[in-house]
């Protein structure tokens, strides 16, 4: 499987990708884990030791110019379009268990369509990952799908949209989908969390009923606790892991 997961900041969508990521392995599968959204922690979700010094590949200088023939930082100009990358997930990853994570970092200059060899070195990773890997993939992304295009759209097997009860989120869900749609990615589903009553959980079939719901997970202290305590979600006890693996046997 090949899944990317994507919401508004806050809703508790990194959350929600460790604790797909940590079941995946447990049941046995090898998980490469793709933490593309700089405002997040995937590595500390996951619970892997001293995430905070894993370098974004975005920001491996030397490696993009050996790849490139670029300088990161620059714009035009000549360099390769299509760069080796497909030794990358292996040699650049770090392991927890059956996992593999890669953070990709974020693009500072000209924007993240801009034709710079930082970008173009991500955008041929996510494409060699979605397109060559025979992992389960799962990638935590932006609120947009920013390093998705349409060579890679077609081979994800679900875009999963991650809401909460709130005007914003549904918004920023509509958002989403409308963007998936320009690349032609259509397989899109929703999960809800944060869930407190029966009305929150009616209010997001009312206002996404034209969306596949995997599930609901329940707003729960313990992990809001653990992601205080700097704690992967998946070491507390939470009713959320067993919604989580049902959301798999779906997918």
């Amino acid at each position: 499987m090949k899944l990317a997961v994507s919401g508004k900041g806050g809703v508790g969508k990194t959350t929600f990708a460790s604790l797909l990521i940590r079941t995946l392995s447990d049941m046995g599968k090898k998980v490469l884990a793709i933490d593309a959204d700089p405002d997040a922690n995937l590595a500390s979700a996951l619970g892997i030791p001293d995430s905070d010094k894993i370098t974004p590949i975005a920001e491996m200088k030397d490696m993009i110019f050996e790849r490139t023939g670029a300088q990161p930082g620059t714009v035009g100009g000549f360099f390769r379009l299509n760069p080796k990358v497909d030794d990358l997930p292996d040699s650049l990853s770090v392991r927890k268990d059956n996992i593999k994570l890669m953070r990709l970092g974020s693009v500072k200059k000209g924007g993240g369509g801009c034709l710079c060899p930082e970008s173009t070195l991500l955008k041929s990773l996510v494409m060699h990952i979605v397109l060559a890997r025979d992992e389960v993939v799962v990638m935590d992304m932006e609120a947009g799908i920013e390093h998705l295009g349409r060579a890679t759209a077609s081979a994800v097997d679900k875009l999963i949209v991650v809401v909460e009860p709130g005007r914003r989120s549904i918004d920023t869900a509509e958002h989403i989908r409308q963007l998936a749609k320009e690349i032609r990615l259509e397989r899109i589903a929703v999960v809800a969390n944060k869930i407190r009553s029966p009305k929150d959980e009616a209010f997001i079939r009312q206002h996404l009923s034209d969306f596949e719901i995997l599930g609901f997970l329940p707003y729960g202290n313990e992990l809001i606790e653990a992601d205080l305590n700097g704690q992967s979600p998946y070491e507390v006890a939470s009713e959320a892991k067993q919604i989580v693996k049902e959301m798999i046997a779906k997918l």
